[in-house]
């Protein structure tokens, strides 16, 4: 039996960029694109060199570019830099200082707006908080906090001082909490009393609270006044915020750091064993959030961006924070749900806010799309210019929908591939130049060297699925797993002896040398030795008009070792089962009989976090008629799992 992973899914529909958007692009041609990525390719030591000099303020100017292989690169040695300079100072001696840095947005419906000048006041005086807290250079900060400005603040204001960040999504619990803090060694926590999710209070300093006996390193917490709701204060521990920043001075040198100084810690969940605190340091994550974002998303001084996930997931970080800021855009923060108080939502703020760039994920697309077409049609979208993807592979027939309905058939879309673990995007479009497929990652960025290969690490031909592995090393990749070098090399590099970074995604490449992601590779299921993606039979199911969303899992199965349980939400009410027949159908022809679904749920929901991702580790167990001991601390609905297991 061969180890590639069958590709089932086709598509042949390609839409080049507008002429328009190309004649004003920043990389306006396959040329100079290819020419960018042979040079990285080539000789990775002149072009991240060069681009590290012209791009990035140093202190001290660095000593080498590069030194050793994967997986223990250091970048940038000898050099002396901030990023919180990197995303303020440097503006403020520039035309920028008086332009927005942050357009935030409440749930409820308050507004602020930040200058770079305000959010380096701001960032000075909340550094200068931690100093008087007892936070040094080195130590590590806690920040379990609302979509709200401050969060920002905070990280730019650890940075500044050195201190490493950890910040915990707000959908976490108290346990969790804990265990981060312990991992972490965390010595200062900074909250607030709560956030608004669809118009209910989440009790952050409440879970802060229960987490603190068994966070022994914490000595202090800071608490932001978000809701006003009653929290209680410990004395000698618990401080306001507002009380602390009140006479704080607002002056407040950048802290001179080595440029593989420990930035932040970002916690990501394995599906087995405590969390792997993903570790990023200063210069070479800096210079691809900077890099990675102005060519993917082809910044213009005059562009109002909006990403639309939470800062406490690695997007947040870098395409909320750090790649914009340190290019000087604008950027939208909106703290609350995109169904609050209506399905309308985003489109209202896309028009109010004159969005111009505009990225989000395939399951809040499709959840759009069950909403139906009549509420981006309210609203003015034509502030558009370019849309994004991230977080996982988008079906087609999301992709054609968000390009018709959302972008008016006017709109280059991004569809980017990256992780926690790279830092920034590896695979994506460039708006001006890539001829996108609906479906496609596309090609990678300049810096990037993929290559897709069986177990045995041999490189696969065109349209053969298999591992999808980095074969050279890129500034942003993640250093360590903090306090657990063993594991990080386990985790990432075992697979093929050092040689190769391990995504964990199952991907092929077409005959254009476009690449296709496949799925976790723990996604795969093995159907009488066919080894099928679950995404591109979900991806065949949504194509049908009956089906809003969908999720594959396997389950055992005797007679052939996997079957394919497809769990269903209908548009609109739940159909007979004449229904289930028609589905199964309309897969096998879409893409053989191989994969016929053996089972079909119909569900008014699915289990996700509050990020929208699907907990396809929990259907799994629903599939398989076992009980579940999988962590669900951050499903968005708990009652979710029971009705599964009642339906």
């Amino acid at each position: 039996m061969s180890d590639a992973i069958e590709s089932i899914l086709h598509e042949d529909r390609q839409f080049a960029p507008p002429a328009e958007f190309t004649a004003n692009a920043l990389i306006s041609s396959e040329e100079h694109y290819q020419e960018m990525w042979q040079q990285a390719k080539d000789d990775p030591t002149t072009f991240w060199g060069d681009l590290a000099t012209s791009e990035l303020d140093w202190f001290q100017p660095f000593d080498s570019v590069m030194e050793g292989d994967m997986p223990e690169t250091k970048w940038f040695q000898g050099g002396k830099i901030n990023a919180s300079y990197q995303c303020l100072d440097r503006h403020l001696t520039t035309w920028r200082k008086n332009k927005a840095a942050i357009v935030w947005e409440g749930e409820p419906g308050d507004t602020r707006t930040l200058t770079y000048q305000e959010l380096h006041r701001e960032v000075c005086k909340f550094a200068n908080v931690l100093k008087q807290l007892g936070v040094e250079t080195g130590d590590r900060v806690t920040l379990y906090m609302p979509m709200v400005p401050e969060l920002t603040i905070a990280m730019l204001a650890c940075a500044r001082i050195g201190a490493t960040h950890s910040i915990i999504f707000g959908g976490f619990s108290a346990e969790a909490i804990a265990d981060r803090n312990n991992d972490a060694q965390a010595k200062v926590v900074v909250t607030a009393d709560g956030g608004w999710r669809r118009g209910k209070e989440v009790p952050l300093k409440t879970n802060v609270d229960n987490s603190m006996e068994k966070s022994k390193s914490v000595q202090k917490v800071v608490v932001l006044r978000r809701t006003g709701g009653d929290v209680e204060m410990v004395p000698d521990r618990d401080y306001w915020w507002h009380d602390l920043m009140e006479n704080a001075s607002a002056e407040c040198e950048a802290e001179q750091l080595d440029s593989e100084h420990p930035l932040f810690i970002l916690y990501t969940s394995g599906s087995t064993g405590k969390p792997k605190g993903v570790l990023h340091t200063t210069a070479g994550y800096m210079l691809g959030a900077q890099m990675t974002s102005r060519w993917v998303f082809d910044y213009k001084d005059e562009d109002t961006y909006w990403c639309t996930a939470d800062i406490g997931w690695i997007t947040g970080h870098s395409y909320i924070v750090y790649g914009p800021l340190a290019n000087g855009v604008t950027s939208v923060m909106y703290e609350g749900a995109p169904n609050w108080p209506d399905e309308g939502r985003f489109w209202e703020l896309v028009e109010k806010h004159r969005v111009n760039i505009f990225y989000t994920a395939p399951t809040a697309i499709r959840a759009f799309i069950k909403w139906g077409d009549e509420w981006p049609q309210k609203y003015d979208l034509s502030s558009l210019r370019l849309l994004g993807t991230v977080g996982e592979p988008i079906n087609p027939e999301a992709w054609m929908w968000y390009r018709k309905v959302i972008g008016g058939d006017r709109c280059p879309i991004v569809d980017t591939w990256w992780q926690t673990e790279t830092g920034g995007i590896m695979l994506s479009p460039l708006p001006g130049v890539t001829a996108t497929k609906p479906g496609s990652c596309t090609t990678p960025l300049p810096g990037v060297v993929p290559a897709i290969v069986t177990e045995d690490g041999e490189e696969l031909d065109a349209n053969q699925g298999g591992l999808l592995v980095m074969t050279q090393p890129w500034p942003h990749m993640l250093r360590t797993l903090y306090g657990d070098h063993d594991r990080f090399i386990e985790t990432y590099f075992a697979k093929f002896n050092g040689k190769m970074y391990f995504a964990g995604d199952g991907a092929r490449k077409d005959e254009d040398g476009f690449y296709w992601i496949m799925g976790r590779v723990d996604d795969v299921i093995n159907v009488s030795g066919h080894r099928l993606s679950t995404m591109e039979v979900e991806s065949a199911l949504v194509s049908h008009e009956l089906v809003a969303e969908a999720a594959v899992v396997g389950f055992p199965h005797e007679l052939k070792g996997e079957g394919i349980c497809c769990f269903v939400i209908p548009k609109g009410d739940i159909p007979a089962d004449e229904a289930k027949e028609t589905l199964r159908q309309h897969v096998r022809t879409q893409i053989g009989a191989i994969a016929t679904p053996d089972q079909i749920r119909f569900t008014p929901a699915l289990p996700k976090t509050r990020s929208g991702k699907i907990m396809r580790r929990l259907l799994r167990d629903i599939a398989a008629g076992r009980e579940s001991t999988q962590d669900t601390t951050t499903l968005e609905d708990q009652s979710i799992l029971e009705k599964l297991r009642e339906g």
